[in-house]
């Protein structure tokens, strides 16, 4: 009687009903503290655009040289990691030159305190490698928006419940696209954004099969090309892949 019970609630299950799902409850009063409609905005944002360029370099001199690039090659939302010496100078940096045109992010945040400091340099979401649940539900209180790193269906449920709205796929999974396709319609209710194993070429097809949006990481930027200050290469890679993204048009928000 019991799994008949179970089975008849599940058919009526709505995606709808997953919201319920998340524990998080936003705190206006909390230092650091985003408005609603600033929150609303950074998810609209990844909505359109779709695409988010992941840079790390291992010396800070190429890193704006780097990052210039693929926003002169059409990428809007961009994230710096803070395994890149001097990242949050640059971020600050570029979040001078391009607020309200470029989305600016930080990621490898594995602290609270690495949080705070990105938000004070003038991060607008904050991604993480892993499912980190003090960062997600510290952000989710502030209504900042936050990506953590997962790997595994359970993983993006419970980052999910926690606070996150976005949900990045890291590292690549075996299947890529239909991984995405088979999680996303069992799990309607998550965003998912894959970063690793997304390249030039496949990028559209996450997309086309139930990715929110992807980031590009070494695909974009191609190690070679920066060792060799060859920064025309990398907005040339920008450029192609945020074609194959538009081809797909914008993600409807769940």
């Amino acid at each position: 009687m019991a799994l008949r019970v179970a089975a008849r609630s599940a058919l009526k299950f709505k995606p709808s009903q997953a919201r319920t799902f998340s524990t998080a409850v936003a705190d206006s009063s909390l230092d650091r503290a985003k408005s609603a409609e600033n929150y609303e905005a950074v998810l609209n944002k990844f909505a359109e655009i779709r695409a988010c360029a992941v840079l790390r370099t291992p010396t800070s001199d190429a890193c704006p040289k780097a990052m210039q690039a693929a926003i002169d090659g059409g990428f809007k939302i961009v994230e710096f990691t803070l395994t890149t010496p001097d990242c949050l100078q640059h971020l600050s940096d570029f979040r001078a030159k391009y607020d309200g045109d470029v989305m600016v992010g930080c990621g490898t945040i594995l602290t609270t305190e690495d949080a705070e400091n990105a938000i004070d340099a003038g991060s607008e979401f904050i991604i993480t490698p892993v499912m980190l649940p003090d960062v997600i539900q510290w952000c989710a209180a502030r209504n900042i928006v936050c990506v953590p790193g997962c790997q595994t269906p359970t993983e993006l449920v419970n980052a999910y419940r926690h606070g996150a709205p976005l949900q990045k796929l890291f590292p690549g999974v075996a299947g890529g696209p239909n991984w995405v396709k088979a999680v996303s319609s069992a799990l309607p209710f998550l965003s998912i954004n894959p970063t690793s194993g997304v390249d030039l070429d496949n990028a559209g097809e996450y997309l086309k099969n139930g990715a929110a949006s992807v980031g590009l990481v070494a695909p974009l930027f191609d190690q070679e090309a920066i060792a060799q200050g060859d920064f025309d290469r990398i907005a040339k890679n920008a450029e192609k892949v945020m074609a194959n993204v538009r081809t797909v048009g914008p993600y409807v928000r769940k």
